[in-house]
């Protein structure tokens, strides 16, 4: 699906509903849409956002799911069935996470401490370490399991899967993705080749 720029523009503000199945054992936090994200309705809608490929390479997945023109509805249904969830830390979508104040960030903390009990995960992964900083008050975090849960839940920080993340490299996303994913409970596969 290709957007002009002046098309994408319009859906800044807009959202996406959650992914959440019946059994989220595991749930990933990003820290806001993307424009194209609520463009096509799916969590990492940009094509070449790694976050799907690293949940392949930590064997959370069996396969790589494309979410670029939208959720396949058996890649939603697969998502759900491994325990995976997905929200947002900030429900508006930006061009950039960026563009977010420290007051949203902070809001969108206190939120997310509101929705986890209901969601009942048995952890929630914080996809990005300066927004974890900046949203929970916490400015010497670092990236691995923390020392507070969130809503009954262990609190992991996980790198960000953005293209803008540079120094994370797909193995290392797979790695630290895999280890949350342990410890969330999910019985993961065996890395790809």
């Amino acid at each position: 699906m290709k957007f002009t720029q002046a098309e994408l523009a319009a859906f800044r503000g807009g959202t996406l509903p959650d992914l959440l199945g019946p059994d989220v054992r595991l749930l990933f936090v990003g820290i806001n849409p993307g424009l194209r994200t609520v463009a096509v309705q799916a969590h990492f809608g940009r094509r070449g956002n790694r976050f799907y490929p690293a949940l392949y390479r930590a064997g959370i997945l069996d396969r790589e799911i494309d979410a670029s023109a939208g959720f396949d509805p058996d890649d939603r249904a697969h998502l759900e069935a491994r325990g995976v969830g997905i929200t947002s830390l900030v429900p508006g979508a930006t061009a950039r996470a960026d563009e977010l104040s420290r007051d949203e960030l902070t809001a969108g903390a206190e939120s997310l401490a509101r929705r986890v009990p209901r969601i009942g995960p048995n952890a929630v992964a914080m996809l990005g370490i300066t927004a974890y900083r900046i949203a929970f008050g916490r400015p010497k975090a670092v990236v691995g399991r923390q020392p507070e849960d969130v809503g009954g839940a262990q609190l992991w920080v996980v790198p960000n899967p953005s293209g803008l993340n540079a120094h994370a490299t797909a193995a290392g996303l797979g790695e630290a993705y895999r280890e949350v994913a342990v410890a969330a409970g999910i019985d993961v596969f065996a890395p790809p080749a």
